[in-house]
């Protein structure tokens, strides 16, 4: 009997590992699901859906906080447009006073604060003689133009009514790619309307539209009338002010711009408190380190921005910049490109002394400034 399980034992055993060796290699045959090269994610339980998923908690809470803007101003008919058929007549043309004609603009505004201030952008109100605020609960008022700051497209508007919502601030760290954001507007002069998408990216600058910028995209349908109003989160509370698309067709293709919360909010309270932003200003005019000037600079990487001109008795003037310089560091942070540079002295408060880390003629140099009140360019 011995013998016997003896003799069976080493077939058993040779059996055993071929099993072994066809479950992991071969699994398919067995009837089991095919080996991947790839690392699967273990099958996990799905929540059980409790209803309709909906977003309309968040709204709720957003959307009285977001007002309809109607402004209008005086234009006036320039005489090439004047329908002067008779040629007796169109030489007396320039000597006739042009007629003038009222122009009707729309957009949004998003309420900040429960006494009354509220952001939307420049360009919504800028040159109107009247301003209308109309709310989600039907009350309107005619709105103060507080002041207005066209480098990052905002102004502050002031209206006198009770008990007004104001909008809940989202923090700012908590704003991901990917997250499901709402536009909430008037486009069209429909009404209020709400547009879902997500945060296509943070941080977009060097488009041109404005003198600083720290853009939200986002492909939340935002069309004309959207401007000013709100992007919120999926929570109802404001990430920033809806400000721009790109299209060229003038309609939304999915590539919108919102103004972050805490830059609005920061512009707000400084034209609150002085009428408009002060910002710190160096006085110098810069151009990117290209590779070739990276190069003849003696530079391994081009890291760093190239002094062009300086405002003569500015703040960098004073310090001993001249052109030509390489700024590499402003206060010991990379001054990565000329945009990065301005932002970081404009946030300095004036008075306030930066070091300068700047290379000359292949030596490294040290200068410190102190940084004056960058002058208004433009209304």
């Amino acid at each position: 009997m011995k013998g016997f399980l003896r003799n069976l034992g080493w077939p058993a055993v040779c059996g055993l590992l071929l099993a072994l060796v066809i479950l992991q290699q071969f699994p398919e045959w067995l009837g089991l699901p095919a080996r991947s090269n790839y690392q699967m994610a273990p099958a996990m339980a799905l929540p059980a859906s409790t209803g309709v998923v909906s977003y309309s908690d968040a709204v709720s809470k957003a959307a009285p906080a977001v007002a309809n803007i109607f402004t209008t101003k005086q234009v006036n008919t320039s005489n090439g447009n004047q329908p002067f058929n008779n040629p007796s007549v169109r030489d007396y043309a320039d000597s006739i006073p042009a007629p003038s004609r009222r122009q009707s603009s729309l957009g949004s505004a998003v309420i900040l604060r429960p006494d009354g201030y509220l952001l939307t952008n420049n360009h919504v109100v800028a040159g109107a003689d009247g301003i209308l605020v109309a709310l989600q609960d039907g009350r309107e008022a005619i709105a103060e133009l507080i002041g207005t700051d066209p480098e990052t497209d905002l102004a502050v508007l002031k209206i006198d009514l009770p008990d007004l919502p104001a909008v809940v601030i989202s923090p700012a760290e908590q704003q991901r790619t990917g997250d499901v954001v709402m536009a909430i507007g008037n486009p069209f002069g429909l009404g209020q309307t709400i547009t879902m998408g997500i945060i296509s990216a943070t941080g977009r600058n060097q488009l041109g539209l404005n003198t600083y910028e720290d853009f939200i995209q986002t492909d939340a349908a935002i069309n004309q009338g959207n401007s000013g109003g709100a992007l919120i989160d999926a929570y109802g509370r404001l990430i920033g002010i809806n400000t721009a698309i790109f299209s060229q067709s003038g309609g939304s293709q999915g590539i919108g711009f919102a103004i972050p919360a805490p830059l609005a909010i920061n512009v707000m309270e400084e034209i609150i408190q002085r009428g408009r932003v002060i910002r710190g200003w160096l006085g110098v005019e810069v151009q990117p380190l290209t590779n070739d000037l990276a190069e003849s600079f003696g530079l391994i990487q081009a890291h760093g921005i190239v002094v062009s001109g300086l405002y003569r008795n500015g703040p960098a003037w004073v310090a001993g910049l001249r052109p030509g310089d390489v700024i590499l560091k402003i206060d010991g942070q990379t001054a990565s490109n000329g945009r990065h540079a301005m932002n970081l002295v404009a946030r300095a408060t004036p008075g306030q002394k930066v070091e300068l880390e700047v290379l000359r003629n292949g030596e490294s140099l040290n200068f410190t400034a102190e940084v004056g009140v960058r002058p208004t360019f433009g209304s």
